[in-house]
């Protein structure tokens, strides 16, 4: 079985500029995506309406997911990830703007939700091809636990609870505040120093077209992330019923009311947290891919219970352990597609990645409805259930390969691993 780097990754050299960056950044947006429901609610009492300024969100990945990695790996990481975040600062502060003037309507909170998401496309997958410039590929597994965890505690404990607070002192406050976070994380992302990476010229008359094809052929061809990438879908159809129906769920199958749904989602944040200190620890046991075994095989438990124990102490811990093992699958995962991944192609192979999976939670949505409706307010829970167990499954035929420590960066072959 092989090995998992053990070191911690150094805060400086950039790392711990990045991390603050990722971690204030994350605040300002649970501010937003918190304060932007209610306001929705405010101004309409149309629940598809309300519903499309969240759905919104998910179209920018469908639409230019695998543009925003073709070009994350043309330009220079650094820059493209400060430019794009001062842009949504300078948005949201716009929006903010026109809430305190009292202009908000339907149409601006979408505009504002799809221009956002549009640029966190560019944003996240040059974060994802930058971080292994910052830290040594032996300490990317440390560092993408480090970075979730600050990011959970950040949006999960510290941000939505504020969320009441500022609404109080204004409508306008939120946006305000998450404005000044863009800001704040663009300017610190500017002033790291990294090396351009190392690209070998393309090729005469290569187009972005071309490009974003190399990227699927790259995650197609490589078994280990292939498989990962499927289940990860399958793992996302069956969150996006879930989320989708929960409160349906607390409130009318276990009669728990807002209280329990309160209990529920902090029990996941609080799972969450725990789940970035245990990441590491189960990987250096298992390995990176069997972590993920590990993880999804918990889940799979956890959503048996939510579905078939009506009651909410069963629905606490179901969510506690959920919140956890789905920390432990995204560090494992992200780091697991970094370090088998080509510095040249990272951020293609992490849009690939990102859009193939992300595709699942709206059509997770839509079935977590129409299953709730046909089989009863547990079935979504039962659904999620049986599509984790068809994610483990798929993944012990690779379960075998996993990545070991590489040299640094070797041009176009870093981190790849024989099949």
């Amino acid at each position: 079985m092989m090995t998992v780097e053990e070191r911690a990754p150094a805060w400086r050299g950039g790392f711990g500029r990045l991390w603050t960056a990722a971690v204030v950044s994350r605040f300002g947006d649970a501010l937003r995506t918190s304060a932007l429901p209610l306001l929705a609610a405010r101004l309409t009492d149309d629940p598809l309406a309300i519903a499309s300024v969240t759905a919104c969100g998910y179209v920018p990945w469908l639409l230019f997911g695998l543009l925003g990695g073709a070009v994350a790996d043309r330009v220079d990481q650094r820059r493209a990830m400060w430019a794009a975040d001062t842009v949504r600062g300078l948005l949201v502060a716009a929006f903010a703007l026109a809430v305190g003037l009292g202009h908000a309507s339907i149409p601006l909170l979408l505009l504002l939700t799809f221009a956002l998401t549009t640029l966190q496309t560019l944003f996240d997958n040059a974060s994802t091809a930058l971080l292994p410039s910052l830290v040594d590929r032996q300490t990317l597994g440390g560092a993408n636990a480090r970075l979730m965890t600050g990011q959970q505690i950040a949006g999960g404990l510290l941000g939505a609870p504020l969320v009441p607070l500022l609404l109080a002192a204004g409508a306008f406050m939120p946006f305000a505040a998450d404005a000044t976070t863009y800001l704040a994380a663009a300017a610190l992302v500017a002033s790291l120093r990294t090396r351009p990476p190392e690209r070998t010229p393309r090729p005469a008359g290569s187009t972005l077209r071309s490009e974003i094809g190399e990227g699927l052929r790259a995650l197609w061809q490589d078994r280990a992330l292939r498989a990962v990438c499927v289940a990860t879908l399958l793992c996302n159809i069956g969150m996006g019923a879930l989320i989708a129906t929960l409160v349906l769920h607390v409130t009318r199958w276990l009669h728990a009311g807002s209280a329990g749904y309160a209990a529920a989602m902090t029990a996941y944040s609080a799972g969450s947290i725990t789940g970035g200190f245990l990441a590491q620890r189960v990987a250096r046991r298992t390995g990176r891919v069997r972590a993920l075994l590990v993880a999804g095989t918990v889940q799979t438990a956890s959503l048996v219970l939510i579905g078939t124990v009506g009651h909410l102490g069963a629905l606490v811990a179901g969510m506690l352990l959920l919140g956890a093992m789905n920390m432990v699958w995204n560090v494992n995962q992200v780091t697991l597609m970094q370090q088998r991944a080509p510095e040249s192609m990272t951020g293609r192979i992490a849009a690939a990645f990102r859009t193939s999976s992300t595709s699942g939670a709206p059509l997770g949505a839509l079935l977590g409805g129409a299953v709730a409706g046909a089989y009863g307010l547990n079935g979504p829970a039962l659904l999620a259930a049986v599509l984790f167990g068809l994610a483990v499954t798929s993944l012990i035929p690779v379960r075998k390969p996993d990545v070991p420590v590489v040299a640094p960066r070797d041009g176009a072959t870093a981190g790849r691993v024989p099949r």
